[in-house]
C-alpha cells in the first residue's frame, strides 16, 4: 500500500469516527429531551408542564362544591321527611364550605378574577350578582354552622332545611354561570403569561393554606361525610337503581 492510499484510508477513518460519535452525541440530546435516562429532572419538568390552567382548577373545586350540595340535599330530604337531621355530617359539609370554598376559592374569584372582569366592562354587572351572592352564601353558611351545633328542635329543623334548599338553589346557577360565561374569558381578559402565572398564583395559594395535595384531601373529606350518610354510592343515583 503506498503513501496515499494510507493517508486516504486514515482520513477515512477520521471522518467515520466523526460522524459515528456526532450520532451518539445527538442521540444523547435527544434522550435528554425525550427525558429518557434522565431521571427525576425529567420527571419534575413533565410534572410542572401538566399543571392545570387557573379555569380547570377552580372548574374542579365548583365539582366538589356539588359533591356538597348533595349532601344538603340528603340533609333537607331527611329533615323534610320528619327523620332525625343529621346534624354532624351537615356541619361538617358546612365547615368545609367555608374553608375550601368560601375563604379560599371565593376569595380568589374576588382578588383576582372579578376586579378584572369589572374592568372589561362586559362582565361587570355578571360579576355585581355573583359578589352578592358570595355575601348572601356567607350568612346562609353561618345560619348551618349555628343550626348544626345547636340540639335543634322541631322549628329549628325546619329553618335548617329551607337553608340548606336556598344555599343549593343559588349555587346550582351561580357556579354554571361562572363555569360557562366567566371562567372561558379568563385568557382573553389576562393574556396568556399573565393567565399561566394566574394558575400558579393559585396552586401556591392553595398549598399554602391546605398543604400539599389538599384539594384531594379535601375531597376525601367530602367522600367520608357521603358515606356516613350512605349515598357514597354513585350508582345509587342513577334512575331506577
Amino acid at each position: 500500500m503506498n503513501t496515499r492510499e494510507i493517508i486516504l484510508r486514515r482520513d477515512a477513518l477520521k471522518a467515520a469516527a466523526g460522524i459515528l460519535g456526532g450520532a451518539v452525541l445527538g442521540g444523547c440530546a435527544c434522550a435528554e429531551k425525550l427525558g429518557v435516562g434522565a431521571g427525576g429532572e425529567s420527571q419534575e419538568k413533565e410534572e410542572k408542564e401538566v399543571r392545570i390552567s387557573a379555569a380547570e382548577d377552580l372548574m374542579r373545586e365548583h365539582a366538589l362544591l356539588h359533591r356538597v350540595l348533595v349532601i344538603y340535599a340528603e340533609g333537607a330530604r331527611r329533615i323534610d321527611a320528619d327523620k332525625e337531621a343529621p346534624l354532624k355530617p351537615l356541619g361538617e359539609a358546612a365547615a368545609i364550605v367555608r374553608t375550601f370554598v368560601e375563604d379560599y376559592h371565593e376569595k380568589l374569584e374576588e382578588t383576582h378574577l372579578f376586579p378584572r372582569a369589572r374592568a372589561d366592562g362586559r362582565f361587570a354587572a355578571l360579576v355585581d350578582v355573583l359578589q352578592n351572592q358570595h355575601n348572601v352564601g356567607r350568612r346562609l353558611t353561618d345560619t348551618v354552622r349555628e343550626l348544626c351545633g345547636s340540639n335543634a328542635g322541631h322549628s329549628e329543623s325546619a329553618r335548617l332545611s329551607q337553608t340548606l334548599k336556598q344555599f343549593s338553589t343559588m349555587y346550582l346557577p351561580h357556579a354554571a354561570r361562572e363555569g360557562t360565561v366567566l371562567f372561558p374569558a379568563l385568557p382573553r381578559l389576562f393574556g396568556r403569561s399573565e393567565y399561566r402565572q394566574l394558575g400558579e398564583r393559585f396552586e401556591a395559594r392553595e398549598e399554602e393554606l391546605f398543604g400539599h395535595d389538599g384539594f384531594t384531601r379535601m375531597v376525601e373529606r367530602v367522600a367520608a361525610i357521603e358515606r356516613s350518610l350512605d349515598i357514597g354510592d354513585l350508582a345509587r343515583f342513577t334512575p331506577g337503581v
